[in-house]
């Protein structure tokens, strides 16, 4: 992966060295999501790659998720 090639979509500090990043790109001719920890700038192996389908399913699920949780509150 190169990640030259990918677009940064969102950051989401944790701390001080810690950070979300949710970057989209072409990975193997395939259109994906990569979603990951990084620290220090670093990306580290706590996070997940899925394409674009997958995507589209884990979206439903968290919103579901999202839904389930401000239903109970």
């Amino acid at each position: 992966m190169n990640n030259d090639d990918f677009k940064t979509i969102i950051r989401i500090p944790r701390d001080d060295s810690s950070e979300l990043i949710l970057k989209t790109g072409v990975y193997w001719k395939i259109p994906v999501a990569d979603i990951r920890w990084y620290s220090n700038g670093n990306p580290t192996k706590k996070g997940i790659r899925v394409n674009m389908d997958e995507l589209k399913q884990l979206t439903t699920a968290l919103n579901t998720m999202l839904g389930d949780i401000n239903e109970s509150n």
